[in-house]
């Protein structure tokens, strides 16, 4: 049995609760949004394509800077670009509320919004996975507890709590989710700009920005461990997309909900993976980090081939919690993995590259979603994404083994990068092949 990352650990410094409340607090904002933006969309069209703009609006950014985006991080201050992003995002959702307001609310306002909100995301995200490790010393069992943590707290929070908030400030006013979530990213970017300092990896100032781009880049696609950590997200994506773009309609017409049940089936799916994101650690230990993940992948793909078939929205709220659990166990452990075994100076690259190659598979997933609910009916989405589900659990397992995952802990404990000594010789990296 493949050793799991998690053993017993000190206690988490006090930075991290601080750097967990803020992300908790943003993620009830992102929540209650989460909910609201279909809702808006579904109060201006009923076209399934318009709905997928909107979708795919959000997704677009990964796939336009993901890569420069992460070069960047790993040249600034990571806390600064944190807090600088959150509060830029704050401003920029009283744009849509002002316009909510006025009665002069748009699709093609609201897929502005989703894109540049989306960019704010790519910086903060990158800046934060980059951050924790660096907080914790690079810990792997440290790392897997907090990102258990965040995980939690952000499911309950986007998931549990924010979804019927959303619906629920929704009638109080168009506007008021909008300005509810830029309270959380005000609230947030105060957090986090009292979080510590951190030490950051000296990066080479005569190299140019696309050139570090593809050092990290080159770093996940020649690691047969990394690239199988990022494809299972980047297929996931194109299927999750796929039923997102049409769930709200789906709910509505097939399962006979309105915009409250549509909010609790939300709340349903982070119930599970709030359970996922608790069980993650027992799930590793069990079973070993490279099979947790097939299995909660194979989780996932049957979870929506029944809520495809789903004959209520009982059956429909167990299937969305089932596949909520899978993910939120993979969110805990793909994630801490990475995390362990990256270098610090390429941690902003490599996670950058792979929520790119995430992020940039679904807009093909929205646009994959409403052609065929509108070419065919609206449950063909689900049964297509649960199929595109299964066969990458099938095809990534062998690149995510337990074998793999223990030599790619054993190598980063015992093997120092060079690069970390010299972080001007970028083109030194060697990747083992695992």
């Amino acid at each position: 049995m493949t050793p799991n990352l998690t053993n017993d650990v000190a206690k988490l410094p006090t930075g991290f609760g601080r750097l967990w409340t803020a992300q908790t607090v943003s993620s009830l904002g992102d929540g209650v949004t989460h909910a609201a933006l279909p809702l808006l969309a579904l109060t201006l069209t009923r076209d399934p394509m318009a709905l997928a703009v909107v979708a795919a609006a959000g997704t677009l950014p990964w796939l336009l800077f993901g890569v420069l985006g992460g070069a960047l991080v790993d040249r600034w201050d990571r806390r600064r670009t944190m807090w600088v992003t959150d509060a830029a995002r704050a401003v920029l959702l009283a744009i849509p509320a002002a316009a909510a307001a006025l009665d002069v609310l748009s699709i093609p306002l609201l897929a502005a919004v989703a894109f540049l909100l989306a960019l704010g995301g790519l910086f903060f995200d990158t800046a934060a996975t980059a951050y924790l490790p660096d907080l914790l010393g690079r810990d792997p069992a440290q790392l897997e507890r907090a990102n258990a943590r965040l995980r939690g707290a952000q499911t309950a929070a986007s998931g549990f709590a924010g979804p019927p908030a959303g619906s629920a400030l929704l009638a109080l006013g168009r506007s008021v989710p909008l300005l509810a979530d830029a309270v959380s990213f005000a609230l947030s970017a105060l957090l986090v700009r009292s979080l510590p300092a951190v030490p950051r990896p000296a990066a080479s100032a005569r190299e140019s920005l696309l050139r570090q781009a593809r050092a990290g880049a080159s770093y996940v696609f020649r690691d047969r461990l990394l690239l199988g950590l990022a494809l299972r997200p980047a297929v996931g994506n194109v299927a999750f997309l796929a039923v997102e773009t049409v769930l709200a309609l789906f709910a509505r017409e097939r399962l006979g909900v309105g915009a409250f049940g549509f909010g609790l089936l939300l709340t349903a799916e982070a119930t599970g993976g709030l359970l996922g994101a608790g069980i993650a650690s027992f799930l590793g230990r069990r079973l070993g980090t490279g099979t947790a993940l097939t299995c909660t992948a194979a989780i996932e793909g049957l979870a929506i081939l029944g809520l495809a078939s789903a004959p209520n929205p009982y059956v429909a709220g167990l299937a969305l919690a089932v596949c909520g659990a899978g993910m939120g166990a993979t969110m805990v452990l793909g994630p801490s993995l990475r995390q362990a075994i990256v270098p610090a100076h390429l941690m902003g690259r490599v996670a950058s590259t792979s929520r790119m190659l995430a992020m940039c598979a679904a807009p093909f997933g929205a646009f994959l979603g409403g052609w065929l609910a509108t070419t065919y009916d609206l449950s063909t989405p689900l049964y297509a994404a649960a199929g595109l589900l299964l066969t990458m659990t099938a095809v990534t397992a062998t690149m995510t083994s337990n074998r793999r995952v223990e030599t790619a802990l054993r190598s980063a404990r015992l093997q120092a990068d060079p690069a970390d000594q010299h972080p001007t010789k970028e083109s030194a990296v060697h990747t083992t092949s695992r």
